[in-house]
């Protein structure tokens, strides 16, 4: 239930109708929007007379939220969420471009890797540091190590790192993490998103391979229940009929997300296609479509690789492809963060 407040209402028949909606056991959270203060009502709100609401002076209009995501639904929370990462503000005017490695491999490839987005514009360094892989006899990431490294990165180029967690038993090694990363496949790891809602670090939520965009934002819901507001969404393709690419990417999750809900929406075209001449068309999309930003896989010597070569974009083609890039940022209005 969302519950307006008519302009210049008075700060202590706020708190009043507060206390009254607390009697009533329903949580009230205060969303002050740039026009607009609005009460997210959350909890069983189906025995709320919603007249007897109305009826109080300072209310403009009560409407019931049918969608069963709270948190993460526009209704509640009009104006966009921008997430501050290391003064890099995402969600807002900014277009951000999240470069790297699928797989962090040394510390000399991670370097030679960062310096080389940074220069051609990108404003976070993402790497593989725990590696889901389909195959247990396939390269699992350097785990600890390949977060030290990380960090390394981040020290000398100053960006701030993007990378995936895999289980809770690992948190204490995310600590100095910028931005965590909950892959596809863990999109509904429920236990793990209770725990990374307890924390106030940004969460870049990436989309299960067969999941709806209602369940991708009730997988936010989770983390956002628990008390931190920072979630990124990820469309990063989806399991379809269709052989020809890796995934399907589903561009017109962006407007969707985008329209449902308030929080940033970022799309990887490296992951959804699996094919390397086929990234910038879709981050070209992506641009159009409202994304705030694109998480991009760089290799420096992709025929090495050993995860994901094939998607992966020498750091020449990358630095080509951020040229027109920035150009179409600019024509929507936006700039490069």
């Amino acid at each position: 239930m969302v519950v307006i407040l008519k302009e210049h209402a008075e700060e202590k028949k706020v708190d009043q109708l507060l206390g009254w909606l607390e009697l009533m056991g329903v949580k009230a959270s205060i969303i002050k929007g740039s026009h607009t203060t609005i009460l997210g009502l959350v909890g069983d709100t189906s025995k709320i007379d919603i007249d007897s609401i109305r009826a109080v002076d300072i209310v403009e209009n009560v409407t019931r939220v049918q969608e069963p995501y709270k948190n993460a639904n526009r209704k509640f929370h009009p104006d966009n969420t921008v997430i501050d990462i290391n003064g890099r503000k995402l969600g807002g005017d900014e277009f951000h471009v999240i470069s790297g490695p699928c797989s962090v491999e040394s510390e000399a490839q991670i370097l030679e890797v960062a310096r080389r987005v940074k220069a051609a514009g990108a404003t976070m360094l993402r790497g593989g540091a725990f590696k889901p892989r389909t195959s247990p006899y396939a390269f699992q990431g350097l785990r600890a190590e390949g977060i030290e490294y990380l960090l390394e990165a981040k020290k000398e180029t100053g960006m701030p790192i993007v990378t995936e967690i895999m289980s809770i038993a690992h948190l204490d090694l995310f600590n100095d993490v910028d931005v965590i990363q909950v892959g596809a496949r863990n999109m509904q790891n429920f236990e793990l998103l209770k725990e990374l809602g307890k924390s106030k670090k940004p969460i870049l939520l990436k989309r299960g391979l067969a999941n709806t965009l209602e369940e991708l934002l009730m997988s936010a819901e989770y983390i956002m229940a628990g008390g931190n507001p920072n979630v990124i969404l990820c469309e990063r393709g989806i399991r379809t009929f269709e052989t020809f690419t890796r995934n399907t990417l589903d561009i017109s999750a962006v407007p969707i997300l985008k329209q449902k809900s308030h929080l940033p929406v970022v799309v990887d075209p490296s992951h959804a296609t699996g094919i390397t001449w086929l990234v910038e068309p879709l981050s070209k999309a992506a641009v159009v479509c409202g994304a705030d930003g694109l998480i991009i896989e760089v290799h420096n010597n992709p025929a090495k690789a050993l995860s994901d070569g094939p998607q992966s974009l020498t750091p020449d083609q990358f630095d080509e492809m951020m040229v027109p890039l920035r150009n179409l940022v600019a024509y929507t209005g936006r700039k490069m963060g």
